[in-house]
């Protein structure tokens, strides 16, 4: 029998800093910082008052995305509150004291959520079978609930660049679909919004922040070792790419926002059975002599750091 999730309230306490940072540190932040509020800025997915439901599993991913929302607040013209949340999926050994107190130490408000996940997966597919889908539903009907009992809009998830080309291939090569993960996306019954403020950001930088910042890694072992899984094919794909020409992620990262639907074969993306003598590549919607809009700077962007151009060589 399902049992309904249980939410922990936070406490009050004085935020504090956790570590002292080296001007190698600084730099890499303030880097992740000025790519996370470029993304944040180009699909407007902050605005003024919203309530964002930051979702923090205990991964590196999280941490960073926690940690650049609360950063960029600061500086924020607007005001927005975040809602730090953690699913404790009740997996045997997770350490479920560790969340709790690094996020009073951060002095954010959080909620903790229990729901036993892990029985749920364990119980209904067979030992050896791929568990991400059925754990990835379940957990994001556990986020849909926590987020409209908290009255949050947006939900702000830590999928980074890397992550978003993967899928790209996943879904190509696998799927025999082009689609990708996008950065902003509307949820299924229209009630929130999912954000990917770290949709500019490179996964090693994140790992290298991450390492710096001591954060208090857990690692999720609810699906075991499952090295057959397709995405690590995926990731091994495209490491072994970026190692052979380097940039391959970055460039498949800035295809990925130069669309041209006139240089593909999806009818409902373009008029081709409209097509007629005459029609210069000017007039065709999507053709690949469109102009390059140029993103305008905002108060997201971290002055004095690398170039806000992102993915450009």
């Amino acid at each position: 029998m399902a049992v309904a999730p249980r939410i922990f309230e936070s406490l009050t306490c004085r935020r504090k800093p956790l570590v002292n940072l080296s001007n190698t540190l600084l730099r890499l932040r303030k880097r992740l910082e000025s790519k996370a509020g470029k993304a944040i800025a180009d699909y407007n997915m902050i605005e003024d008052g919203d309530t964002v439901l930051v979702c923090v599993s205990g991964g590196k991913d999280s941490y960073t995305l926690l940690s650049l929302l609360m950063a960029l607040r600061e500086r924020a013209p607007i005001a927005f509150r975040l809602i730090a949340m953690n699913l404790d999926q009740k997996q045997p050994g997770f350490p479920a004291e560790v969340l709790p107190a690094y996020l009073e130490q951060l002095g954010i408000d959080y909620r903790i959520v229990e729901q036993d996940t892990y029985s749920v997966v364990r119980t209904k597919l067979p030992a050896g079978k791929t568990t991400c889908s059925l754990c990835s539903r379940l957990r994001r009907g556990a986020i849909y609930r926590t987020a409209k009992e908290l009255g949050a809009n947006k939900i702000a998830l830590g999928h980074h660049r890397d992550d978003i080309v993967h899928t790209l291939f996943l879904n190509l090569l696998f799927g025999g679909q082009l689609k990708a993960m996008p950065p902003k996306l509307v949820t299924d019954d229209g009630a929130h919004v999912l954000i990917r403020p770290l949709a500019y950001c490179a996964e090693a930088d994140i790992a290298r922040l991450a390492r710096g910042m001591a954060y208090p890694i857990i690692p999720c072992n609810l699906c075991g070792a499952q090295d057959n899984l397709q995405r690590e094919k995926i990731r091994a794909m495209m490491a072994d790419w970026d190692r052979r020409f380097p940039g391959r992620t970055e460039a498949v990262f800035s295809a990925l926002q130069k669309v041209v639907p006139s240089h593909l074969a999806d009818n409902s993306l373009f008029d081709f059975r409209g097509l007629r003598p005459g029609v210069g590549p000017a007039t065709v919607a999507g053709s690949d002599s469109a102009p390059d809009p140029q993103g305008q700077v905002d108060w997201w962007s971290v002055p004095d750091v690398l170039p806000l151009r992102v993915l450009r060589s």
